[in-house]
């Protein structure tokens, strides 16, 4: 064991424990794995400190809990796609997704996809790094070379056309693109090249 690592970790990042419980808390929807998150990004401080000690240890700390809640997350996900996509290969019957329930979960999908689709190109291009790649409004930003509030303002354009889609708001039928309704609809949207 190494007592000079031991040392830092007790001073630079335990006595941190009860703000990051705090963060947890209000962070992660399941109580239950709050005290197994908190092992683990201790584990993972340590084990990257016995490596090199980090400039600003509570921040790295902070981090560390973010990104091994989204990695949580995204598996996540990716199971329950799974489990989704082959539930045929189960054999199991399972009273609560009656066809009905598939169908329907399959056209809203469509509808979204739909929705998304019928984005202008900028603003789809920043919804989707900011809201399936989970990228900061300052990474977002910086990869695509325009200001953070412009990726506020696509961010919030595209939830608004997307909400609009799917209430039947006055553009909720947009023709694909090329139409000539196509420049239309961008501009009664606010410009596409400015926002």
């Amino acid at each position: 064991m190494d007592d000079s690592l031991n040392s830092w970790f007790a001073r630079e990042i335990l006595v941190h424990e009860s703000a990051l419980m705090r963060y947890l808390l209000r962070s992660w929807f399941r109580r239950e794995e709050i005290h197994d998150l908190r092992q683990e990004i201790y584990v993972r401080v340590y084990e990257a400190a016995a490596k090199a000690r980090p400039a600003m240890p509570k921040s790295f700390m902070f981090t560390t809990a973010r990104h091994l809640m989204t990695d949580r997350l995204r598996r996540g996900r990716v199971v329950s796609i799974e489990a989704v996509g082959d539930i045929d290969a189960l054999n199991v019957l399972i009273d609560e997704i009656s066809p009905e329930r598939r169908l329907g979960a399959r056209q809203e999908l469509k509808r979204l996809t739909d929705a998304f689709d019928r984005l202008p190109d900028r603003c789809r291009e920043v919804v989707w790094l900011r809201r399936v790649e989970e990228l900061s409004q300052k990474e977002v930003a910086a990869r695509m070379g325009i200001s953070e509030k412009t990726v506020e303002k696509q961010v919030a354009k595209g939830a608004r056309l997307i909400a609009e889609y799917f209430h039947g708001g006055s553009h909720a039928r947009r023709p694909a693109h090329g139409d000539a309704m196509d420049t239309a609809y961008e501009n009664g949207h606010g410009q596409q090249q400015g926002d």
